[in-house]
């Protein structure tokens, strides 16, 4: 099976061992990885600030890029979203491009959710043993894509205990622009989140969604809050073991 990684931005900038887990990871489960080298950002900041000419550009990119690639695996909810749910709304009204897009969008996947889904994966290995993990859901993840059970499914069955968090499901408030936008309220949708960590000893907090890992650690180093924070691709190439 041929997958073609789509790194993003932020996992390129910021959470690199993410990307190199991720191509491990699924050479480990019998793929075979490329990375096509012309890929750049997704369009979506330009997309969701209403540049919707200019996020057709960079998505025109992306369909040539990708458009060989029998999957498209992306680390990110957000991203994912971006190609499977958003580009084909960018071409709506374009029904040559509509079809590529659609076409892109048929075979992209997050990275938990084709290793449960496509894969049919559901145990990588015991390497989290006795680990206490808060798990963090992006809302593209959750909401856009409707992927909830299967990150928790890989980690539970690589040993991890997932603490119960109240909060989990809730905004971190990063939101892309609407942090740039409305700063305070996003920083005190973190901080209220943050506010619900259970008591007791926890090991790191995990997310697919780069924003929303730099937006909480951003606001745990305000608080002097001593909590690692992990790419979810790093943590399941480390449950292979």
């Amino acid at each position: 099976m041929k997958v073609a990684l789509f790194v993003t931005c932020l996992a390129d900038q910021f959470f690199a061992d993410a990307g190199v887990a991720a191509v491990r990871l699924l050479r480990h489960l019998g793929c075979t990885v490329e990375f096509p080298s012309g890929q750049t950002c997704c369009g979506q900041p330009a997309y969701n600030a209403g540049y919707w000419a200019q996020a057709r550009q960079v998505a025109d990119h992306t369909l040539d890029v990708l458009e060989e690639a029998e999957y498209v695996v992306l680390p990110s909810g957000s991203c994912t979203a971006m190609l499977r749910n958003f580009y084909p709304e960018l071409y709506r009204d374009h029904p040559k491009m509509f079809t590529r897009a659609d076409a892109l969008s048929r075979k992209t996947y997050e990275l938990a959710e084709f290793i449960v889904k496509v894969l049919g994966v559901s145990q990588l290995g015991q390497g989290l043993q006795g680990k206490r993990i808060a798990y963090h859901h992006g809302c593209h993840a959750l909401r856009e894509l409707g992927i909830r059970q299967e990150p928790l499914t890989l980690l539970r069955g690589s040993g991890a205990e997932l603490v119960d968090w109240v909060a989990a499901e809730e905004c971190c408030g990063f939101g892309g622009l609407f942090s740039v936008k409305l700063p305070e309220v996003a920083l005190g949708m973190a901080d209220r989140k943050l506010s619900t960590l259970p008591p007791g000893q926890i090991d790191f907090l995990t997310s697919a969604d780069g924003g929303c890992m730099l937006h909480l650690m951003g606001r745990m180093q305000n608080q002097n809050l001593n909590l690692p924070v992990r790419p979810l691709a790093t943590v399941l190439w480390e449950a292979v073991g």
